[in-house]
């Protein structure tokens, strides 16, 4: 007996090791698999965010045309205020989170140092950013994707209760993938959390395939959704001339200047509009419906200094602007930017961003173009090297500017005088002392955070963060299902799946009391058999006995 207990335990062990190898390799499979999905959601909720951002902008126009011009101003600033109000008051009552780019929310996450809750911010950030994107304001839908497929990819996370590992490395995903939704750039989008998002990416060779398959199923998604065209249209420009790329050097170095100007003013002005609102939801929503109702005025007198400044790109290439009236445009979008970005609305800076470079940049291209003649470059070379050197001096990515930019524009002959912008950008910014903007405001965030602690300590702010993340997988698996042809099916698996969390938690006491029984059932049994033995032995001894005594009884 003894040595049969020596031989199974080894056997035992062997099973165990056996079981966790096959579960160690089965996981990565699953992640990969996973990512892929988180991918496919990302483009397809962030093409319908910029589809619903379209529309509803659309709609505004349509409703205040042919009206006579005090019913426009009337009329479109109460509409832009409306839609102020929409975002503003979700954002504060909902998901405080929602606010501004979203992007510093994802690296705190990354790095454990903020929450993320899915159920809360996924719907705030969809339907609030469509309302003041839509509204006119100086914002962009890029920080909003990213944070949005971030947030797909911790939802598929705890869905399916992967372990901290791999559920950062679903984040990661959904945030690639939400970038590359928003530029129809999957490598700009891997590379933005390689290098933007680096103290925080947790490299690993797993994670680096799931940002990858994210980046590629969100691209293919959209695409699928909108086409395979560039997000913008420009012209191809010639590569300039060897002896003429220290001009590109020298506009670096002053995009440099301009960077670390441009994030000292944003955190500025969030402390300006913390002093004004002080927190509280009436003033922060009052503030917000009249930004956006001024701005919803402008966007139908002076569209080129209101939205996001993507449409706005195209047309600074040709004659259309005198120089004048590029660097006067210039200037009313970066105060404009800083006064919509900065209030706290649910929308993003990444294209206002892009805009102001590409107009700072026509500007040095008509001053170089005039001065230097002889060189022949034309100033939509410098505009489209100047559109990644500001966002490489204030994020701090110049990789990812280039590859972005390229991507964007499809002038890969220009990518020579992009790289010597950028990084001359960049290192201008890092010696006169900036740091990356988005870490900027994370730090701001944590130590308003710390300041002001708010919890979800009551019953009812649980149970309306319960519902929440119901209505927010039922949203999801509904879209899965329209464009699947399942509607029906996948929206009764995404509410059985939630269900299935609240009976997981039940199910796990069950399961270890089950375990403890079914070892007391087994000994029973063992117990019952042996006993049944024992009475068959004494029935064939008590039957032996009788014979005996019917033997004794006919000698007697």
């Amino acid at each position: 007996m003894a040595q049969q207990a020596l031989s199974s335990e080894p056997d035992s062990s062997s099973r165990g090791s056996l079981s966790r190898i096959i579960r160690q390799d089965k996981m990565p499979l699953l992640v990969l698999l996973l990512a892929a999905l988180v991918g496919t959601l990302a483009g397809l909720v962030c093409g319908l965010f910029e589809s619903g951002v379209h529309w509803l902008a659309e709609q505004r126009i349509a409703l205040l045309a042919d009206r006579p011009w005090w019913q426009l101003g009337l009329l479109g600033f109460g509409f832009s205020a409306l839609l102020g109000f929409v975002g503003y008051f979700l954002t504060h009552t909902f998901a405080p989170e929602a606010g501004g780019s979203g992007i510093p929310e994802i690296e705190g996450a990354m790095d454990d140092l903020r929450p993320v809750r899915w159920w809360r911010v996924l719907p705030v950030k969809f339907f609030g950013g469509i309302c003041t994107l839509s509204s006119g304001m100086v914002l962009g839908r890029e920080g909003p994707s990213v944070q949005i497929g971030g947030n797909l990819g911790k939802m598929v996370a705890d869905i399916f209760r992967l372990p901290k590992e791999h559920g950062h490395a679903l984040l990661a995903a959904g945030a690639a993938g939400g970038l590359a939704a928003a530029f129809n750039a999957p490598l700009a989008g891997i590379l933005f959390v390689m290098e933007e998002m680096r103290p925080q990416f947790r490299y690993s060779f797993l994670a680096i395939k799931a940002v990858g398959i994210s980046a590629i199923m969100a691209t293919l998604m959209l695409q699928n959704m909108k086409g395979q065209g560039a997000v913008i249209t420009l012209p191809h420009y010639d590569a300039p001339a060897l002896k003429a790329l220290w001009l590109f050097l020298f506009m670096g170095a002053t995009f440099g200047v301009l960077g670390f100007v441009f994030n000292k003013l944003v955190l500025a002005c969030q402390d300006g509009y913390l002093a004004l609102h002080q927190n509280k939801r009436h003033r922060f929503v009052a503030i917000g419906m009249l930004v956006a109702g001024t701005f919803g005025v402008l966007s139908l007198f002076a569209p080129s200094v209101t939205g996001g400044g993507t449409e706005l790109i195209p047309h600074l290439m040709g004659d259309e602007y005198a120089m004048a009236t590029l660097f006067l445009i210039f200037s009313v979008r970066l105060v404009a930017t800083l006064i919509c970005f900065c209030s706290g609305a649910p929308g993003g800076v990444f294209a206002p961003t892009l805009a102001l470079g590409t107009l700072f940049g026509v500007v040095f291209g008509h001053l170089f173009h005039a001065a230097f003649p002889e060189l022949g470059i034309e100033p939509g070379a410098f505009a489209i090297a100047g559109m990644g050197a500001l966002f490489a001096a204030t994020v701090r990515a110049p990789i990812t500017g280039i590859v972005l930019v390229t991507e964007m524009t499809d002038n890969y002959q220009l990518i020579l005088p992009m790289m010597i912008t950028t990084v001359g950008a960049t290192l201008v910014a890092q010696w006169l002392g900036g740091r990356p903007i988005y870490s900027q405001i994370l730090e701001r965030t944590l130590r308003l955070a710390a300041r002001q602690k708010r919890g979800d300590g009551s019953a009812t702010a649980r149970a309306m963060s319960n519902l929440l993340k119901l209505l927010v997988v039922l949203a999801v698996g509904g879209l899965i299902g329209y464009f699947a042809g399942n509607r029906q099916e996948l929206a009764q698996s995404s509410l059985l799946v939630v269900q299935q969390e609240t009976l997981d938690r039940q199910g796990k006491a069950i399961g270890q009391l089950k375990t403890e029984l079914g070892v007391k059932d087994t000994r029973l049994a063992t117990q019952k058999a042996a006993f049944e033995q024992l009475q068959t032995t004494l029935k064939s001894q008590e039957a032996q006995v009788q014979e005996l005594k019917r033997q004794l009884a006919f000698f007697e």
